[in-house]
């Protein structure tokens, strides 16, 4: 889902479906040049550390925007799972993927209640700008904890209070927020350090 840059037109209230039908209105918005400024792709793929060969997922993917920057940290053996729950978003991905030619990402529609990951079948899960969309939060984390594999992570990016971007105020999460939601999921969270002037990011590593 991403909603990157100011949420225009959303239907709050329905969890995950926002009407994000018009893919190329927000694609306009999502992959805007300028996003890289303050979103900092590089630097959020840094911050989870991953390694060539791993299967990395990227949760309410939008348009993709972080899709080419993950396929070249895992490498050609591994592989992008980009899920998101609008089918014409992820109709967009898969022409994106054939374009720009990156053969280990694979895009898939998911449902609202379940990211329909097999158990212990991914390495590293990513959410960015999302996590405040998602219902029952504390059930859906502990479905990616059963996911991850045994050190895997669980890694959420969302915006600040303060952001000029993003939801509506009343709509965000404090990173504190999100750790208690991790923390009743079974996870062990924690706010990372970073340099991102408009969202956190909180990390959860999966030990069984």
């Amino acid at each position: 889902m991403d909603h990157a840059a100011g949420h225009p037109g959303h239907h709050h209230g329905q969890g995950h479906q926002h009407g994000f039908g018009d893919v190329e209105r927000f694609a306009a918005i999502f992959d805007d040049p300028e996003r890289d400024a303050w979103q900092m792709p590089a630097h959020v793929v840094e911050l989870l550390a991953i390694e060539p060969g791993m299967t990395v997922v990227d949760l309410g993917a939008g348009t993709g925007y972080f899709l080419p920057h993950l396929a070249r940290a895992v490498g050609p053996e591994g592989r992008v799972i980009a899920l998101d729950v609008e089918p014409n978003m992820v109709e967009h991905m898969r022409e994106r993927i054939e374009r720009d030619g990156l053969p280990n990402v694979e895009a898939r529609v998911a449902a609202i209640d379940d990211p329909g990951l097999e158990p212990g079948s991914v390495d590293r899960v990513l959410i960015v700008d999302t996590w405040h969309h998602i219902e029952g939060r504390e059930r859906y984390a502990a479905r990616l904890r059963e996911a991850l594999r045994e050190g895997g992570t669980l890694t959420i990016v969302d915006f600040t209070r303060e952001s000029p971007y993003g939801p509506p105020p009343a709509m965000r999460l404090s990173a504190e927020a999100v750790v208690e939601e991790l923390r009743a999921a079974g996870l062990a969270p924690a706010i990372r350090e970073e340099r991102l002037p408009y969202q956190w990011v909180v990390s959860a590593p999966v030990r069984r």
